[in-house]
């Protein structure tokens, strides 16, 4: 452990860094407070012992400035030294910054008792820290599980709920498209019948992979909508640049040559997409109601007019004011 002591006159400086030492800290020294600054910036000590009167910058004024160059959850334990006795002194000093308070000249036995009670103070609240740290993760851990799907690892339905919504204002706010893709996999049922559930387990971890590898902006999303269904929100997405995306999430997934011997459309795993976009109206919080109806309609479609496909639904703008 280290100790910085700030003190101007030389004999108390010397008293205190030995009766320190003789508690096994390591100890330097300043002066004045302005050298008392820069040697806490480059020595970071676990403690500060401060004189009040001092030449240039008084103890208050050390104190405070120390307080400020602390980064986020630090704390120095700072103990005051000084020849004052006035209780307005005392209120001063911890209103500044200061922890303890204590009359020169020093007691050993004081001193050692004042520094043993700044230790067990910085060690439970590092040990707080440390706990705190350990729930923040878990929170994060926490939160990004109940935000995936337990199957594949991308985004469940929760957050595709949840990702809709916030990009829907988005794009009203900033008068920007967004489309929507609804996703089925082709006789999925026939192919999990007859090759088993643990294949067709992975069969949807293979098309959630295709998915999202082949997605490529950040604000894109890749979310199992329920089953054997996905859905992707492309913010800002006209319907020319969604149907190029559609296509390219139908290819990835037909290009893995998945092999079902089930389909009726192919000798491999492929996908039918359904398409949808809008320009979102500032103010109308429900249109995206209306553009999921859209989204879903066209997977209908590209279903019942042979799959393996993908169909448009675009409307030019949904919830538009005349």
């Amino acid at each position: 452990m280290k100790a910085l002591i700030i003190e101007d006159t030389l004999t108390s400086a010397t008293l205190v860094c030995h009766q320190l030492g003789k508690m096994g800290l390591e100890t330097v020294h300043a002066r004045d407070g302005e050298s008392g600054i820069e040697l806490f910036k480059s020595e970071r000590p676990d403690l500060i012992l401060l004189d009040i009167i001092m030449p240039g910058l008084d103890g208050f004024e050390v104190a405070r400035r120390i307080r400020q160059l602390e980064r986020d959850g630090e704390w120095t334990p700072i103990i005051f030294l000084t020849a004052r006795t006035g209780d307005e002194d005392l209120e001063r000093g911890i209103e500044v910054g200061g922890d303890d308070y204590l009359i020169k000249p020093v007691s050993e036995i004081v001193l050692k008792a004042k520094v043993r009670a700044m230790q067990r103070i910085a060690q439970m609240r590092y040990s707080l820290l440390v706990l705190t740290r350990k729930l923040d993760e878990a929170n994060r851990e926490l939160m990004r599980l109940s935000s995936a799907d337990g199957l594949t690892g991308i985004a469940n339905r929760r957050r595709f709920d949840e990702t809709l919504l916030k990009e829907w204002r988005r794009c009203a706010r900033e008068a920007r498209p967004l489309a929507l893709l609804l996703i089925d996999v082709d006789f999925f049922k026939p192919f999990n019948d007859n090759y088993g559930h643990q294949a067709g387990d992975e069969c949807l971890k293979a098309v959630a992979r295709a998915l999202s590898q082949t997605l490529h902006r950040p604000s894109d999303l890749a979310a199992r909508y329920g089953g054997e269904e996905f859905a992707v929100i492309l913010p800002g997405t006209d319907e020319a640049g969604a149907l190029a995306v559609a296509e390219a999430l139908r290819a990835a997934v037909q290009q893995m040559g998945i092999t079902h011997r089930y389909s009726e459309v192919a000798p491999v795993v492929t996908i039918s997409v359904g398409l949808a976009c809008a320009t979102p109206r500032p103010g109308d919080e429900t249109g995206f109601i209306g553009l999921l109806k859209d989204a879903d309609a066209a997977l209908y479609r590209a279903k019942s007019e042979g799959r393996n496909r993908v169909v448009s639904a675009c409307a030019p703008c949904v919830g538009q004011m005349d």
